[in-house]
């Protein structure tokens, strides 16, 4: 593929108005720029953490502990308290402030025990149980903090009950109406006495609360389980990686689909899952020239391809290209934008052609990513040690993985982005934007969209390049290249978020669509605990 055959949809659609060597010569004399974490250069502790389950005790305890030198409380109390409210502390710290501590214990079945009010009972004091209706010696009943006893029979029965049923997080009082939470020590020093067996899960039920309670604290979703969970400490809605390797969105727990909301994603997974036969039409790995008509196979990530009869064409809409080209635009082409009035007789034909349009840009970046995983990066890798091992005056090749992962990055938000668009500029908004809102909304998205797809495949297709065979001066040229190209795509991404969360989420009426912010750096990865 030669460098020029890249294509764009007008001159004035290209980031910035147009692909400008001498505009970026500074940028090219100068080695590449180390990436940094925005989080990290700021001083902020990392956002999220990997709970194992040797340090899940441990992460209970730290949130605890809060609890405890606040109010002064026991320990068991104080996870009544956040159990009660999701282990969500600054909930807790909120209420204790605003309604004061009577309301709060109250609300959350806590009965604190006055040590004055509370004398020794008498050994030899007899107790009617009112379970089982039988007397019995002090020392054979036991009292919780509510006042209420009964013998430590009916209780030992009740909490084992309890504790096969899954309810071991909270077990209230056995009296009638009464909401008070048993205290646990108590629970275990009871139930120890019957079945040991059965303490054991009552602790993993209260220890695994922290996760199971917790909107902060997930489960990481890897198939087989890894055993770890996930701690974020600050917005749910992000992209997190696990220590296993696993990458998923936080509040949904699928896998990376910003910018697409999660509500969207879980309805573009349903469409192709609902539309089968068409989605696998679709597709197809294959497509016909549009000039010789002959079957053309996509070997590589970019979506710029030719035929062996020398025609060029895009892979995404299958329109012939041209052979009148310059860097920044390829004569007459367009791509990227959906165009309303395919056969508009039948509103489910035109609703098809709707979804062949979204779903083939979308799958035509899924399987461009998959090869760039796998193939692409390989090569690329054998390319690098090629480098390394002759005697160039340039020792640092790090710019090639750089601009590779770059382009995985972007690959994924561009794929992404169409069932965004699938569903922003369908029916879903219909009652909130008017016919002539949505048309501007977007033409401003597609802008983006398509200015980010460019630059993309141009990074594509010099990673793409045999680029270990050049002499040391072609090599710094393109190396140049990839390094900007890396940092517009970059930009690009960024522009694009903006526009999705600014331009067209944030007026709408509906506050339950809300993306991710765009990190640079990628997916953050978990710091162990």
């Amino acid at each position: 593929m030669a460098m020029d055959d890249m294509y764009c949809s007008s001159d004035e659609e290209y980031y910035n108005g147009g692909y400008d060597d001498d505009e970026y010569e500074d940028d090219y004399d100068r080695a590449p720029e180390p990436e940094y974490d925005d989080d990290l250069a700021c001083g902020k502790a990392p956002s999220c953490r990997v709970i194992r389950k040797e340090s899940l005790l441990a992460a209970q305890k730290e949130d605890l502990q809060r609890i405890v030198d606040l109010l002064s409380l026991k320990e068991h109390h104080a996870r009544t308290l956040l159990i009660h409210y999701q282990w969500d502390a600054d909930k807790v710290f909120a209420i204790f402030v605003e309604r004061g501590k009577e309301k709060l214990y109250a609300e959350a079945g806590i009965s604190i025990e006055e040590k004055d009010e509370n004398p020794a009972s008498d050994p030899s004091t007899e107790y009617t149980c009112e379970i089982c209706f039988e007397d019995f010696p002090d020392e054979q009943t036991t009292l919780m903090e509510c006042k209420h006893r009964f013998c430590n029979d009916c209780w030992t029965e009740y909490f084992i009950v309890k504790i096969n049923d899954g309810k071991s997080r909270r077990i209230t009082c056995m009296a009638q109406k009464c909401k008070a939470i048993c205290d646990e020590g108590k629970i275990r020093d009871l139930v120890t006495t019957k079945d040991p067996d059965l303490v054991e899960k009552f602790d993993r039920f209260i220890l695994e609360s922290y996760i199971e309670d917790n909107k902060r604290v997930k489960w990481c979703p890897s198939v087989p389980h890894c055993g770890n969970a996930i701690r974020v400490e600050d917005d749910e809605y992000c992209e997190v990686e696990c220590a296993c390797g696993k990458q998923f969105c936080f509040n949904c727990l699928c896998d990376l689909h910003s910018p697409c909301s999660c509500i969207m994603w879980d309805l573009w997974m349903k469409k192709c899952d609902d539309e089968a036969p068409t989605v696998s039409w679709m597709s197809e790995k294959t497509k016909h020239c549009p000039k010789c008509h002959k079957i053309v196979e996509k070997d590589g990530g970019c979506n710029l391809v030719t035929c062996i009869c020398g025609q060029p064409f895009c892979w995404l809409c299958g329109e012939a290209t041209g052979l009148e080209h310059t860097w920044n635009s390829i004569k007459g082409h367009t791509c990227g934008r959906y165009k309303e009035g395919h056969l508009k007789n039948e509103d489910s034909v035109e609703d098809y052609w709707r979804l062949t349009h979204y779903y083939r840009r979308y799958k035509a970046h899924i399987d461009s990513m998959k090869i760039e995983s796998s193939e692409s990066r390989q090569k690329l890798l054998d390319k690098v040690r090629t480098l390394e091992a002759k005697d160039f005056q340039v020792k640092d090749f790090s710019w090639a993985m750089s601009g590779f992962n770059r382009l995985a990055l972007s690959r994924r938000v561009v794929a992404c982005s169409y069932p965004f668009g699938y569903y922003y500029f369908g029916d879903l908004f219909a009652d909130e934007i008017s016919k002539e809102e949505r048309e501007i909304k977007q033409n401003l998205f597609e802008v983006q969209q398509q200015q980010l797809e460019t630059n993309i495949e141009r990074l594509s297709m010099f990673l793409e390049e045999p680029f270990a065979n050049y002499a040391e001066d072609k090599l710094v040229e393109t190396r140049m290249k990839i390094i900007t190209l890396s940092t517009v795509t970059d930009d690009l991404c960024k522009n694009l978020y903006e526009c999705i969360d600014n331009d067209l989420l944030v007026p709408l009426q509906q506050a339950t669509h809300t993306i991710v912010r765009y990190r640079s750096k990628g997916v953050e990865k978990a710091s162990e605990l």
